[in-house]
Formats: C-alpha cells, structure tokens, sequence
C-alpha cells in the first residue's frame, strides 16, 4: 500500500505551469461532475479517461482551454495520444520556448491562493481529514489510550492510517463493495480506531454497536443488534476474536452477513489496496439511535454533516490545537465518536481515551486522567456526573487539580439542575470553575450537536409554575413564595449555520416560553434513517426534523421539558417521567437511576394508567410495602395524580440503553407481557433458545432461496425461448418499422411471461412529430428490453462500437436502426457524433445512455457528454427516462435474476437555450437533477462517480 502521489508528481521545472495546467484540468472536470467536485484530486498521473472520466467532447473542451489559456497550439496528435496531463506538460514546455503567449487570462476559479491553515477547512470528507494530518505531522501523537495499568499506548496520525489502510485491504480482499456496511462491535481502543477509519477507507459504511457486558442479558443484547445489522444490511462484522463464537449466533438472524472477523485478521490479509471515491455526501457512518424510545434507527450521518458539525461545534467552543480531551465515553455513542475522537481528529488536539468500563468500575480514574494530563475538554452524561458525587469519597479526591478543565458538557441525557450545582460546589475547591459546566443539547439525527450555551457563563436554569406548565404548557416564572414549581436548564442557543423552531400538534410555530415540538434544521441535519423511508418522512419534512423532544423558549434559549413519546397525560395534565424517576430514585431502600416512568394504555378507558417499575433493595414484604407508600406520596406531591401501578421488581430489571438511559418503551412491554420482575433465563437457556430460533431462520431461509432458484430458472428457460425466436423475427421482417415493432411486442410478452410487476408513465410527454433525444440511466442489462417494452418502437438506440464486431448482436442491433459509436479511438469517437447529428437532423429520435455502463453499486455514475451536446446543437428536446428497480431485479455481476417491480418514468422534455458547450453542460445537470428526483432512495443515497 502506499500513499496518494504528490499533487504534482515529479516534474523537475515549471512548476507553475504543471500548477497551472492542473487547475485547469481540475476546473473543466469538475464543471463536467459536479458531484465529485469536493472529492476529486487531479495529479499529472491521473489517467484522463480512467481515473477523471474525461471523455471525447470532454476532451475537445479541455484542449480548447489548455491552448487558450497558454497560448498555445497543441499538436493534434497529442488529442488523442495523450494519457495523463503530465504527457501534456511536457509538450506545453516545449511549445513555451518557441511561441509567444496570447495575453493570459484570469483564472476561472476566482479563488486566491490559500495560506496553511491550523484546521483542515476545506477538507470534503473525513477521509481527507485525516490525509491533512498525515501530510503536516504524521508522527504526532493523536490519541493516547489508557490500559487497566494506567500506561498510555500513543498512537500517532500516521500509524492510524497505516493500520486503517491495511484493515482496508483485507476488506477489499474479502470482496467488500463501496456503500456495504460494516459492523463494528468492538470495546474502546486501537481496535475500533483502526476498524472504523479502515471501513472508510474501503469504501463501505462503518456501524458501531456495542458489546454484550453480562451473559445474563445474552438473549436480548443479540436480538437487538440482530435488528440493526438486518436494517443496516451488514456485509461484515468486525470483532474481538473471543467473541467471533457468540456473534456467529448471529449469522442465521442476519442473512446479508458474510463474514466475522478481526482487526488482527484483516490488518495480516494482504496490500492489495485501492482507493475507492469518496464525495461529501456519502455516508460515513450509521449512527444507530439507543432504542430508549423505541425500535433503534440508523441515523444516516454524511461526511458533509459531520464535518459541518464538528466546525460549527468548533466555533462555538472556540477549540484549537493547544486543548486536550479526556474521555471515556463509549465509541458507540455519538457522544463519544464524533464530540470526543472526530472531533480531537478535526481540530488536532490529543485524545486521551480510557474504557467505559474504567470509569464505571472508577469514577475517580475519569477526574484524574484530567488532572494528569491536563485536560481542558470533557464531556459526559447527568449520570456520570452523579456518580462522581455519590461515589466518591473526599479521600479519593485528595491532591486533585481541576483548574485545567474549562470545558466540562453535560449532555446526551435530561440535565438535573441539582446534578450541576452540587457539582459545582463539591469540586471548586478541587479548582473547578462554575462556568466551566456547559448543559449541551444534541442527538444523532443532528450528527451530535444542536445547541450550546455561551462561554464562560455556566449554567442557566429557569424556574416555572408547576399547574400552568403541567396543565396549559406555558413556562410562566412563578412568585417568590410558591413552592410549586418546576426547574429547567437552558441548552443554550443553536450552533452557528442552524436553527431551532417550537411547534405545536399542527407544525404551527409557537411563541417563546409555550412548551411544544423542537425541530431544528441546518446543514448537520441528517437526510434520514438508513432503509426507513416511513420513519424519515415521520419526522424531516421540509428541512426540519422533529427531535421527538418538548421544549420551550426563553430569550432565545432551548430549555429541554421531556421526550414526546415519554409524555405521559393523566387527569388533563402532562407528566414527565423524568422528574419523577429522579425523585423516587433517592428513596432509600430503591435503586437510584433504576426507576422507570410509563405510561401503558388502558384498552378499557382509552387513557393512560401511570406506571412506576423500580428496582429495590429490599425483599421484605413488609419493606416493599413502605416503598410503595413512598412512591404514592411522590407522585401526589410532585404529578398531583397517584399512580395506577407501582412494581418493585429485583435488581437488573429494569431495561437499560448501552449508555444507561431508561428504556421506557422496553419496560413498558415488559409490563404489559407480565414480565416485570421475572427471573432472567440462564446464559445457557438463552442460548438454547437463541440456537432453535437459528434452526427455524435456516429452514426459512432454505425454502426462500428454493423458491428463488425455481424461479431464476424459469426465467432463463423463458429468455432461452423467447430471445431466439424474437432475433429470429428480426433477421426475416424486411422494414425496419416492423422490426421495432415486432421487438416492441416480444419485449413485453416477455415481461408479462416473467410476472414482473411494469408500469410506465409520461409518454404523453414524448413528441408526436420531430426528433428527440432520450437520456436514461443504466443499471442492468435489463434496460434495453425494459425500453423496448415502455418506449413507442421509433427510437434509435446509440451502442457501443465493439457490438457492431459482433455477428450475432450485430445483425439484431442493425436491422433496428443502432447507431454505433467509438469509446476509446477519440477521432473516430467525433466522426461518430457527426453521424449522430446528421440523423436528428433528419428526423431521426435517439436513445443514450449517458452513464456509458453500469456496476452493481446503487447512484447514478458520471455522465457523458454526447447526448446533451447533441440536443443543444440540434435544438432538439431532451427527455430524461428514469428507469427503477432493474437493478434490484438484475444486478451487475450475478446471474440470478430476483423478483422486484419495475417502473418507466418518461420525464418532461428539456431544452437548451442555444447550442455551445455551456448549454450543453446546463442540460447535463438539469437532466441529472430529474433523475435523480425519480430513482428509489436506494439509487439516490449512494452517489458514486
């Protein structure tokens, strides 16, 4: 494996030209494929036609400007010898000495010479971020991993990529495709560094999912990351090698899983290494939401909201180089993956990154590490903060320097605004600043961070009146004397670039300190979850996503009341579990952080009956039954309403999210199964259990994949019958007239035969006199035969040369009226154009495909410029055809046909305003731009180029 050539390759001389000529050459392909524009890095080695899809028109522009802009005259056999723009250069100094410049012109661009910058601003994708970092200082230290024996393992920027590339060649090796997904369900450390950013580098989708941390919860941790890697469509699964045993458990639940393998597997496999293009709009991860409020969802996270994120993130905390971020969040959690590594990746300031575990079996060990280091960055959930409070002792804490910590967030779960005032106290005296604590909203949908508060303020928390709030949904202040209120913390404003709305039932905007929906929209806002269609239109519409959360305003502050779903509404009021978890967890004899708040429908009333599950201590009848009369009391005082139900269940019942947040829904399910409380099966019962759902997966599957052979089969029996016959037909009819037609009628007999479920729309859009021009996109073989059944048999399909060499394709496609058109001899490619021209002209309608092939990837490939250049120039109208699902049915690189509906859209007719190459290339992109409208989401979220 090795790295990227230098930017412009090994030219002794001139080195203002080479700069100059590939500016250029950048320009005029990024104009041709503006949706690789961002990704594309053009060197003198780049091959012309491979590597930037620089085709014959695209050609004849290019050398059209090299000589404007050089003032020079290109020999003409350089057009169609010349490979890289280095053949080019080499010509162009040898011109220079010998003719005088035309004047010179300016540089389309416009864009001034950019200075080193500290932060790699104009990076595309994180995969560039990470090149940046390589390119300035390889062998600086990016993260420093603390083992169990507090010895730091430092892992520099080059070491990272070196180990990424190499877990990428063992992808690619095992026949990884660009976009697959990959799962990763790996513990904190150099493990998970190298598998995630190796992922990137392949090309595919990492998926971080965590661990199983008790054999007693076997059986439901392996249903629930069953679930994900069935949504997610996982390839592979990346783990630690004592676990490949227990995840081959999966493999049966998961039928698109192909392989279990490790970080040391992968890494020793090979070198072979190719680097696949990456555009800002790709997916970088998934990011799966915790299933606290329900089924998890794959939050589609592009490198482009990232890295909009972690730059409006960065502006808002003014970060830099000279911080430090201490963190033992998990890798899994957005929290912990973008706000802590990405973001350290980002900025270039150390990691110092210990397990999860660590600081849950430790909580002093998280505060330490800060005064060790000097930490200036960290950021947690209410819990830990809790924690620290509740666990450690004065003694623990002796000697303890926290003065470097200016930045302590507090976020990722509901604020208590006890949580931070205690917090607060107890740790000035350690050197803490109260300002430093920041209350911090986000979610994964928002790729981490929706909103912050200033620096240097700290903690703002409101004060409203409990019935007005609880009753009406208005934050209004209270009088001094009135007890009954409830406390909110401010969140602070939205990041720099987005925005934050409250909205009632109806999407109406609400005014400030009125309780409703918080959306907010910017360009971090994801396009939806992975494979969810339904769920994505459920809540991003128009830009805005629906957080799920309540919330007000209050001078321009987010002040967070509750998750919607988790509203309860109980006699006319509204009641947040939160606020009552937290005050029933601090009765003694209860479980603090153990308490879940739900409401479960009454089939026979229609309302919501108030349930408390929590977990006690104590096992006493008598015991239990004090609690109970506690818990009732709370709910009075605080709800006004007591509960309907109140279930004291034993420890570890109470359903939890990896990152220790209450899963409602789940217990509410429990409840209603009559589970709550229940003993927990044996590891080996839920194993049993595990491995006899594994059997009847298997046995589904056998007579899926028998109906799917019996199927396949009869298709190529069918194409065996009917494509014989059908060339047949067309060797003896005499007109050409007849045999389209004759084509036109077999085609669909064919469909029909097949049991293909077809439709066509938007031939009423096809003119009835003229020529016209058709652009359809190509995903399958399919294609032809779909738009010999959908299209009136009149068009001219435009084929490749290499066909006409062929008898048998040959005499068919002929006598159909094909055109054949030369790819790779670039002079004869021309002479073939003006064939082209000349038969619109005369009346003669035509059929492309620009994309010129297909590849099993999903996402429309760059276009060629032939048929746009075509209709300006004939001032014909161009109708794009956006064919669905043959890919589906079809796909590049199998034989094995699948069943799956087809759908022909014939698109309204576009036309240029004149000939030349910029209407040309406005035609291009407006013809893209209604493809892509019309493909499935499947086509539309993977671009490729």
């Amino acid at each position: 494996m090795s790295r990227p050539p230098a930017e412009t390759g090994n030219v002794p001389a001139h080195d203002g030209d080479a700069d100059k000529l590939l500016e250029i050459v950048q320009r005029t392909v990024t104009e041709l494929r503006p949706q690789a524009a961002q990704g594309l890095r053009v060197t003198l080695h780049s091959v012309l036609d491979r590597d930037l899809g620089v085709d014959s028109l695209t050609r004849v522009e290019l050398w059209s400007r090299i000589e404007h802009e050089f003032g020079v005259r290109l020999p003409q056999e350089l057009f169609a010898s010349a490979s890289t723009p280095e053949d080019v250069l080499h010509v162009l100094q040898h011109r220079q000495a010998t003719q005088s410049r035309l004047p010179r012109h300016t540089n389309h661009s416009g864009e001034p010479a950019t200075g080193e910058h500290q932060t790699p601003d104009a990076a595309p994708t994180l995969i560039e971020v990470l090149d940046w970092h390589v390119r300035r200082h390889p062998g600086k230290t990016h993260v420093r991993l603390l083992g169990d024996d507090e010895q730091p393992e430092d892992i520099s920027y080059d070491a990272l990529q070196q180990g990424a590339l190499a877990v990428a060649a063992g992808l690619q090796r095992g026949g990884l495709l660009a976009g697959q997904a990959v799962a990763l369900m790996l513990p904190t450390g150099r493990d998970f560094l190298l598998g995630f950013f190796g992922i990137l580098l392949a090309g595919g989708i990492p998926v971080p999912i965590y661990p199983p941390l008790r054999l007693s919860q076997i059986e439901d941790h392996l249903q629930r990351q069953a679930g994900i890697l069935r949504n997610a469509e996982a390839r592979v699964l990346i783990t630690v090698t004592e676990a490949r045993l227990l995840a081959q458990l999966l493999r049966p639940l998961v039928p698109s899983l192909a392989r279990i393998a490790s970080v040391a597997e992968l890494g020793g496999e090979g070198r072979e290494y190719a680097a696949p293009v990456r555009q800002p709009d790709d997916i970088a991860f998934l990011q799966y939401t915790s299933g606290s409020t329900g089924q998890p969802k794959g939050v589609m996270v592009s490198h482009a909201n990232l890295l909009a994120n972690l730059r409006a993130m960065g502006t808002a905390l003014q970060v830099g180089p000279g911080d430090l971020f201490v963190s033992w969040l998990p890798m899994y959690h957005d929290m912990g993956l973008i706000g802590a590594w990405l973001g350290s990746l980002y900025y270039g300031f150390n990691l110092v990154l210990m397990s999860p575990l660590a600081f849950l079996s430790r909580p002093a060990r998280w505060l330490w590490a800060i005064d060790r280091f000097h930490g200036t960055l960290s950021a947690a959930p209410n819990f830990a903060y809790e924690l620290c409070l509740n666990k450690l002792a004065d003694s623990d804490l002796e000697g303890l320097d926290l003065s470097s910590w200016r930045l302590a967030l507090n976020g990722a779960e509901p604020v208590s605004p006890a949580t931070l005032q205690r917090f607060a106290e107890r740790f000035a005296r350690y050197g803490l600043a109260s300002t430093a604590l920041m209350p911090v909203f986000g979610l994964a949908e928002g790729t981490l961070g929706v909103s912050f508060p200033p620096l240097g303020r700290g903690p703002l928390v409101d004060r409203v009146q409990r019935e007005a709030f609880q009753l009406r949904g208005q934050a209004l202040a209270p009088a001094a004397e009135d007890s009954a209120t409830l406390r909110f913390v401010s969140c602070g404003r939205p990041l720099p670039g987005h925005q934050i709305r409250i909205v009632d039932d109806h999407r109406v905007e609400l005014p400030e300190r009125r309780e409703g929906h918080l959306q907010f929209s910017g360009p971090s806002t994801t396009s939806g979850y992975y494979r969810a269609p339904e769920e994505t239109a459920r809540v991003l519409r128009d830009g805005w996503m629906d957080s799920l959360d309540l919330a007000y305003m209050a001078d321009g502050e987010v002040y967070l009341t509750g998750r919607a779903k988790d509203l309860i509404i109980r006699a006319g009021r509204n009641i947040y579990p939160y606020d009552v978890e937290t005050a029933v967890g601090n009765l003694p004899g209860l479980r603090k952080g153990c308490v879940a708040v739900f409401g479960s429908r009454d089939a026979a009333s229609g309302t919501d009956r108030l349930v408390v599950m929590a977990e006690a201590q104590e096992q006493e009848e008598g015991a239990l039954q004090r609690l109970r009369q506690e818990v009732n009391r709370i709910l009075v005082d605080l709800a006004g309403v007591p509960p309907d139900d109140i279930v004291l269940v034993p420890a570890h019942s109470v359903l939890k999210t990896s990152s220790g947040k209450i899963r409602r829904a789940a217990c509410r399910e429990l409840y209603e199964r009559g589970e709550a409380g229940r003993p927990r099966l044996a590891p080996w019962r839920q194993v049993l259990r595990l491995l006899l759902q594994a059997m009847r997966g298997h046995l589904g599957r056998g007579w899926q994949a028998f109906r799917a052979l019996s199927y396949a089969v009869y298709i190529w029996l069918l194409f065996w019958l009917v494509t014989p016959l059908t060339w047949l037909g067309v060797a003896i009819l005499p007109h050409r007239s007849g045999c389209r037609a004759f084509v036109h009628w077999a085609a669909r007999l064919f469909i029909r035969l097949a049991g293909v479920p077809f439709s066509v729309e938007g031939l009423e859009h096809l003119p009835r006199n003229g020529a016209s021009v058709l652009a359809a996109n190509h995903a399958s073989y399919l294609d032809g035969v779909i738009l010999c059944a959908a299209l009136p048999p009149r068009f001219g399909f435009v084929a490749k040369r290499e066909l006409a060499g062929q008898w048998i394709p040959s005499l068919f496609l002929r006598k159909l009226g094909a055109f054949f058109v030369e790819r790779f001899d670039l002079q004869r490619s021309v002479a073939d154009s003006e064939t082209l021209e000349r038969a619109l002209r005369a009346g003669q309608s035509l059929l492309f495909f620009p994309e010129g092939t297909f590849t099993r990837e999903p996402g429309l490939r760059a276009f060629h410029m032939g048929a746009f250049v075509l209709a300006a120039n004939t001032a014909v109208p161009l109708l794009p055809v956006a064919i669905r699902g043959t890919r589906t049915v079809l796909r590049d690189g199998q034989w094995f046909p699948l069943r799956g509906a087809i759908h022909v859209s014939v698109c309204a007719p576009l036309r240029a305003e004149g000939p030349g190459w910029p209407e040309s290339i406005r035609l291009r992109d407006a013809t893209r731009a209604v493809l892509l409208e019309r493909l499935d989401e499947s086509e539309r979220s993977l671009s490729f180029s």
